[in-house]
């Protein structure tokens, strides 16, 4: 009996010495899960900065504030664009012959009024007479400006420096102020570099903080730029928040749309 004991209790040794032999490493073979902070935050472990999207500073979807046929498009898509450029007109026959009709009116008021001076000196008329010809050309001239404000809402300008993205409408068009879209405009300097940050970076990132940008491989170096939004609502679901910089980008030479990485505070 006890040489029957002595060789179970050997085969229990042996066989966990074998189980203990083929066990792995500690952490060897798990399969971690990682949520999406922590893959949002790989990049600025390893030293590379955060992951980043540079996007236009403003887009601006530019039509018409009255209604018309488009007469003329004076740009196209990916020209340049200055603030107060004329981009586009609306055909304005009516409304420049009203002008014109003002200006005649105004015109004619001021030659009345001045011969009713020379009247009202020798009182020939009545101050009241006199009076109601200065009104008359006093009416005269705000009509002209009326009319003048008319046409300028049939020309069509850029509210912004910047480039345009795409070209909707055609000459020969008819446009409409709730529907219609002639150009779609872009302002590209300064640029927005969008961050999805981490919720711990909520303590150390503020407004005014500087900033590095790589935006390899389309350009070599970085580029400095300046945080100017910090979200005030972490997503609870990632664990992440919204980081915006502001990025200078003279004379328009970097794109926007193209991703980069960014090391903050310095």
């Amino acid at each position: 009996m006890r040489t029957f004991i002595a060789g179970v209790v050997g085969a229990f040794i042996v066989q966990g010495a074998v189980a203990q032999a083929t066990l792995p490493p500690s952490g060897e073979g798990k399969t971690e899960a990682r949520d999406p902070a922590s893959a949002a935050t790989g990049a600025n472990r390893s030293g590379g900065g955060l992951e980043c999207l540079v996007e236009p500073h403003m887009l601006v979807n530019v039509g018409s504030p009255v209604d018309g046929v488009l007469e003329q498009v004076m740009v196209n898509r990916g020209d340049a664009v200055r603030k107060g450029q004329v981009v586009a007109t609306l055909q304005s026959g009516v409304e420049a012959a009203a002008v014109k009709l003002s200006e005649a009116r105004v015109e004619f008021g001021r030659r009345k009024m001045e011969r009713s001076e020379t009247l009202f000196e020798k009182q020939l008329i009545s101050a009241q007479e006199r009076d109601e010809l200065v009104t008359e050309v006093r009416l005269r001239q705000e009509e002209l400006k009326r009319d003048e404000e008319t046409l300028k809402l049939r020309t069509i300008v850029s509210p912004i420096n910047g480039v345009v993205v795409e070209r909707r409408l055609a000459p020969g068009e008819f446009i409409r102020t709730d529907k219609s879209m002639v150009l779609k405009l872009a302002q590209i300097d300064p640029l927005n570099v969008e961050v999805v940050a981490p919720a711990r970076y909520f303590r150390t990132v503020r407004t005014g903080m500087s900033g590095r940008v790589s935006l390899a491989p389309f350009f070599p170096g970085t580029y400095h730029a300046k945080v100017v939004v910090v979200d005030k609502v972490i997503d609870a679901a990632s664990g992440t928040l919204g980081v915006r910089l502001e990025m200078p980008n003279p004379d328009n030479k970097i794109p926007a749309g193209i991703k980069c990485s960014v090391v903050l505070g310095k």
